[in-house]
């Protein structure tokens, strides 16, 4: 059963990769990527690396995934004409995401049954990591949080900036 969860996991990302190349609306993109992301999650997860799987749900598809979003959005790349929705989803979606409740549905109704969902034996220490990334590289770690802040805030202005003479023409176009 890991095998297979395995290998479809990894079916999964490599669709997500390539509709991530295929679509012409950076949303689309954007969305594939946390697909992508999601996908290579429960491969670790499979692996037996837990630790590993919930940084990359938590960092990875959540943070920096919102940070491309807010980038994309303040950049005014929604104003693609409309597209047709991404056929590859279409076709896909309903099917994969029931075929995923059921396999969620049918290994967490019975607890304390004696299968497992078949992770790895590997069993992460968070306490030797933690301590690690607040003692030894705590100053690597404060300047990323700051460098992705003044990410945000330079996005900020160039919208500011971009929104200025948007503004005064249709003040003149008004008067």
């Amino acid at each position: 059963m890991a095998l297979t969860l395995f290998f479809l996991f990894a079916l999964i990302a490599v669709a997500g990769a390539v509709n991530l190349l295929i679509q012409r609306h950076p949303i689309y993109s954007a969305l594939s990527l946390v697909t992508v992301m999601g996908a290579l999650a429960v491969e670790y997860l499979l692996l037996g690396a837990e630790f590993i799987a919930f940084i990359q749900i938590i960092v990875y598809a959540g943070a920096i995934m919102v940070l491309f979003v807010f980038v994309i959005m303040v950049l005014n790349a929604g104003e693609v004409a409309g597209e047709p929705r991404s056929r590859i989803a279409a076709f896909l979606g309903l099917p994969v995401l029931t075929l995923l409740g059921i396999l969620l549905v049918s290994r967490t109704a019975a607890p304390f049954a004696a299968t497992r969902l078949g992770t790895g034996d590997y069993l992460v220490q968070t306490a030797a990591v933690g301590d690690g990334l607040f003692h030894a590289y705590l100053l690597p770690f404060e300047v990323t949080s700051v460098l992705f802040l003044v990410g945000v805030l330079g996005a900020v202005v160039l919208a500011a900036r971009r929104e200025e003479p948007k503004r005064q023409a249709k003040a003149a176009g008004a008067k």
